[in-house]
């Protein structure tokens, strides 16, 4: 049985965002959960990490004292699965946004890609998607891309620990990707799809690891407000 004390006093939850579902979506649905079937008036609450609506997986929420600890577990290395798709590109990098330019593939052999792969691991120079959450000016990129307007996007160095591609199915790469904070899988794909002398998308993407937290460990926000209900 759960009580309000366990997480006013902070806890460390861990959930697997459903598709299509933004983080704040998932934040909301716990903390309603907690006000309505534990009686909590207030609580601190909140997510160490972004995952985009498009991408399932392992989201951290920390309840509580323990949102000191956002910092802390932002700061791990992520591993995300996933598909890219290669012969098109979208505007968001990912399937949010449809196809805007197809490219060739016929060029492209297994050969090519993992010759091609080295130069995406370790220190890299990464530009973020326009449709990212990242501040310019005052707006979200998003929100500038939405509305059709340009903006110049610094680019930022990331750190790809591990980049490993588990099935070769062309169009398709799946792939497993271990990395530092602050890098964009949807950029990768993209940048990607370029070394490659095509284009390419994120068409599928699941974190499954933050530092030593997993997601299998992890339950959907449903199965977290069922473990709260209290026995009728």
């Amino acid at each position: 049985m759960h009580t309000p004390d366990e997480f006013t006093e902070g806890k460390i939850l861990l959930i697997d965002k459903p598709y299509t579902w933004s983080s704040f979506q998932a934040v909301n649905k716990l903390k309603w959960a907690l006000k309505k079937h534990l009686g909590l008036k207030k609580i601190k609450i909140g997510h160490a990490g972004t995952l985009d609506p498009l991408a399932t997986g392992l989201l951290i929420i920390c309840t509580g004292k323990f949102t000191k600890r956002i910092e802390e577990l932002q700061g791990m290395p992520k591993e995300y699965t996933g598909t890219f798709m290669l012969g098109a590109t979208t505007p968001s990098y990912d399937l949010e946004t449809e196809v805007n330019q197809t490219f060739p593939v016929d060029h492209v052999t297994e050969e090519l890609i993992n010759e091609t792969l080295p130069q995406f691991i370790g220190e890299i120079d990464q530009k973020p998607p326009v449709f990212s959450a990242i501040k310019k000016d005052g707006k979200r990129l998003y929100e500038h891309a939405r509305k059709g307007e340009k903006v110049e996007i610094a680019s930022r160095k990331t750190t790809i620990y591990e980049f490993e591609l588990t099935r070769i199915a062309l169009p398709e790469i799946d792939f497993r990707v271990v990395c530092s904070k602050g890098t964009y899988i949807r950029s990768l794909a993209y940048d990607f799809g370029v070394a490659l002398n095509s284009g390419a998308h994120l068409t599928a993407l699941r974190r499954t690891k933050i530092g030593a937290f997993d997601v299998t460990d992890a339950i959907c926000p449903d199965a977290f407000e069922a473990s709260i209900t209290p026995a009728q």
